[in-house]
């Protein structure tokens, strides 16, 4: 980040690709940006520079430019030039960019950028064909080939030879490979190892390694060109880069374009099809979906009698300003979806688009409903988790709508297109659940800042959101007793206590309470705990086969000592007394010099280590632990009476890490950093707990602009109907989705669909409808449906078990994973009558509910 804000960057050319750049490098955070372009804008232009408008038109490209972009990022002087491209003037920047510069600029341009080390890169567009060149000298070095987080790997074992082999604790794999070099930390008995020079290693297994050279501990540096000049991080080119999406092209050989088409910008031109007629569903406006919604107005899509309707229930935080370039800090507490909306429309006034306020899941389903998703040519996903993502996949599926479905995770993204009856569902197919860390070495045995910064986390919730939750629920629902009993091992014991504690025990009365409850919790949590569990482990403490208990991943902890002079003890107070005044409904204080004055008269209670205390050292004992149903029925004596719910009004408290002014940051550094003191665990600034502890993964706003171009690309695939499977760019192949129901293959695309009208007019009958699966041949032929046979005196009854029957017996014959994405409801609606019709206003199907009624005025024959 340092080498990015002293750059200078130069970006020649302002078309579309040179603006795309542009936006791109300021939201990243340079020293400065000049853009230089000669040109005036043009009406083409305007298909792909999102920030020239009709009336921009005559006018230089590079000033019209500079304003807009300007506004991207505060931070980032960004200046306008229309002069020569001259040596003495190129000698100022540390990067220049090429776009639309003709092939002799660039061998000029090029040859005296590579003699003074200036970074030069060319880049340049041709309809679905693209090319880039690089070049950033002859001592470019690679500081970080790819962005990661260095692989870290407890050892248990290091020989003495020259190439020294290096176990790993035997359930951890450590991830290295060969090349990679490594340095150690905490080693004893070898420690002329610790903070050594990084050193190559050879990869022997999953957790095992040798260290090449343990003598020799210096490392060559490495030059490379890469497509980050600024920073020396992420692998690089080779130079050259082509890419075209020819797939992307009419299937239909007469549809071809003209060698003049070739290089046409223009999407129209090149496809050979309108987009202004489209009506798409998008959901999220966040990074992905801002950049969607301007790709979506740059090529037109609907921008006649189409619509695009987005939803996004947030509203613009300051933080999202850095990647979400259709907001400026003006917007801040604006709603997302109708401020990206009223940005899109400047970029292109002729594009259709409504921003709603609706989070997509059941309870919106009356929005939108049957008639709003049979409107749609198709969804593009822009979510950032995964379980709204699932809901709008088995939406499209159960509409058969294309989805365009897009991630990105730093320097990674994905991309998936869902077409009906061509690909996959993203259902289909889930990622492994992520690595959680056990409980145990959370509460017990923790050895790195992830396990104290989770732990502290926990405590959050413990603390200040899940005790106050459970004491509303016991004073207002007369069923949370019932349901906390029934809980597994030893929850019921620890739902209670909290409880008690909430409402009897520590209730606070005021500021003075909240103050000592947090003294006494940092007493418990930060020496009394450890005390104990040092008693139960002493230092010296051997395990049944010989070896020392507190040895490969268990660090042995120490009890600290409280100081009102430790600003991190106070710290810790001052945010914990706040927050659980802040659960009351109590007024806090910032007063820090007050706060250690009331520390000084506080008494804590004295703590002595007892014996017969149970703690557990694998989560295997923790879920065999039962509560004690002794315990469990005094404390229920112990609880007030439900009628006294009015003398108590506790606030759950949600965590936001993005609050500087909560205390919720810094009740977690704290915490975190407390702990892992206590466990001579380094600890871990702020910056880095909010990224932990929030789960952050910072955002690159280049990551979003290049996956949400490949999503566009395949949007145009779908707008064209193409139908080869091998033209989308989806990993797993069609054929693996097939299941044989008899001798018919099925889909999770495919249904039974029976029209509930017959051709007259009339519904359809039980008989009808049942002789319509006989005629099909869906196996309702079988022995077992003759059940299905029955007289119309029994007709009622029997009717409805046999629908109940037919289903179940379907349903029973596929595959469990195919039942797992079908849905299935039968509704039936009995008022006294005597002859059971269908009813339907429209065409049935076997996703949609059978609604059946009785019919008062005629009886028909079955």
């Amino acid at each position: 980040m340092k080498r990015m804000q002293s750059s200078n960057v130069l970006i020649s050319g302002l078309r579309g690709l040179g603006v795309e750049i542009a936006k791109n490098v300021i939201l990243g955070g340079v020293k400065t940006v000049t853009l230089h372009d000669q040109g005036v804008a043009e009406w083409n232009d305007l298909s792909s520079q999102f920030y020239l408008r009709e009336e921009d038109l005559g006018k230089n490209r590079a000033e019209v430019s500079q304003t807009r972009l300007a506004e991207l990022n505060s931070y980032v002087p960004v200046t306008a030039y229309t002069g020569e491209l001259t040596d003495d003037y190129l000698t100022d920047f540390q990067v220049v960019v090429l776009t639309s510069s003709t092939l002799d600029e660039q061998t000029r341009i090029g040859e005296f950028c590579h003699s003074k080390g200036i970074k030069l890169i060319i880049a340049d567009t041709r309809g679905l064909f693209g090319q880039l060149f690089c070049d950033f000298g002859e001592e470019m070095i690679v500081y970080d080939t790819n962005g990661e987080q260095p692989l870290s790997a407890m050892i248990s074992m290091i020989t003495k030879d020259g190439a020294g082999l290096v176990t790993c604790l035997d359930e951890a794999r450590h991830g290295f490979e060969s090349g990679d070099f490594v340095t150690f930390t905490e080693v004893q008995g070898m420690t002329e190892l610790n903070n050594c020079q990084p050193v190559e290693i050879k990869a022997l297994g999953c957790v095992c390694l040798c260290a090449l050279d343990l003598q020799c501990r210096s490392l060559i540096p490495v030059y490379l060109c890469i497509s980050q000049a600024c920073t020396g991080k992420f692998m690089p080119i080779m130079q050259w880069l082509y890419f075209d999406a020819l797939e992307c092209l009419p299937e239909a050989e007469e549809a071809a374009p003209t060698e003049e088409e070739w290089i046409d910008l223009g999407v129209h031109t090149c496809i050979g099809y309108d987009c202004n007629a489209l009506w798409f569903f998008q959901v999220g406006a966040g990074a992905i979906g801002c950049e969607l919604l301007k790709n979506f107005a740059m090529m037109g899509l609907a921008s006649g009698e189409g619509e695009v309707i987005v939803t996004d229930m947030d509203t613009i935080e300051k933080s999202n300003l850095n990647r979400q370039f259709l907001f400026r800090p003006w917007d801040v507490t604006k709603m997302k979806s109708e401020t990206a909306a009223a940005a899109v429309k400047q970029m292109n006034p002729s594009v259709r688009i409504t921003g709603h306020q609706n989070r997509v899941g059941p309870d919106t389903e009356k929005v939108y409903d049957d008639d709003f998703f049979e409107s749609l040519d198709g969804v593009a996903n822009a979510l950032d988790n995964v379980d709204a993502r699932m809901y709008m996949d088995r939406r499209c599926v159960y509409y058969r709508k294309p989805l365009l479905e897009s991630g990105t995770l730093g320097t990674k993204g994905n991309v998936q297109v869902v077409i009906p009856f061509l690909t996959e569902s993203y259902s289909s197919s889930q990622d492994p659940p992520e690595k959680s860390i056990p409980i145990c070495t959370l509460k017990n045995f923790p050895n790195a800042i992830e396990h104290t910064l989770q732990w502290a986390r926990d405590e959050f919730e413990g603390l200040f959101k899940q005790p106050a939750e459970n004491a509303m629920q016991y004073l207002t629902d007369p069923k949370f007793m019932e349901r906390t009993l029934k809980l597994p091992g030893a929850q019921p014991l620890e739902v209670l206590e909290a409880v008690y504690k909430s409402l009897v025990t520590d209730c606070p009365r005021g500021w003075d309470d909240c103050v000592t409850w947090a003294r006494n919790h940092w007493q418990c949590q930060y020496n009394n705990n450890i005390r104990q569990l040092l008693h139960n482990f002493p230092p010296d403490q051997l395990t049944s086969s010989g070896a020392p208990f507190w040895s490969g991943p268990k660090r042995c902890p120490h009890p600290l000592e409280f100081s009102t002079s430790n600003d991190l003890h106070m710290d810790y107070v001052l945010a914990g007394a706040n927050l659980y005044a802040q659960t009351y409904g109590l007024q806090g204080s910032t007063d820090r010099a007050a706060l250690a004055k009331l520390l000084q008269d506080i008494k804590v209670p004295e703590f002595t280590p007892k014996s017969g205390v149970k703690i557990h050292v694998s989560d295997q004992e923790l879920q065999s632990a039962n509560a004690s149903v002794g315990i469990l029925e005094e404390l229920k004596t112990l609880l007030p009476a439900v009628e006294a719910s009015n003398q108590f009004k506790l606030q759950a408290i949600d965590f936001e890490k993005d609050d500087d002014t909560n205390f919720h940051m810094d009740f977690i550094v704290a915490a975190s950093n407390l702990r892992a003191e206590n466990y001579d665990i380094p600890p871990a600034d702020r910056h880095k707990s909010k990224l932990i502890a929030g789960k952050i993964i910072p955002a690159i706003a280049t990551t979003t602009a290049a996956v949400v171009g490949l999503v566009c690309l395949e949007l145009l695939k779908i707008v064209q109907g193409h139908k080869k499977l091998e033209a989308y760019k989806n990993v797993l192949n069609y054929c693996d989705f097939f299941q044989q129901y008899y001798e018919i293959d099925w889909t999770l695309w495919d249904r039974f669909e029976v029209k509930g009208i017959q051709p007259s007019g009339e519904e359809m009958t039980l008989r009808q409808f049942l002789d319509y699966f006989k005629v099909c041949n869906y196996g309702v032929s079988n022995p077992f449906f003759m059940l299905v046979i029955v007289s119309s005196a029994e007709l009622s009854l029997s009717c409805t078990i046999c629908i109940f029957f037919f289903f179940f017996f379907f349903f029973y014959r596929m595959n469990t994973s195919w039942r797992s994405q079908c849905f299935l409801r039968v509704s039936l609606c009995f008022t006294p009558s005597s002859c059971l019709l269908p009813s339907s206003k429209k065409d049935w199907s076997f996703r949609d509910p059978l609604h059946f009624k009785l019919s008062q005025t005629k009886c028909l024959p079955c």
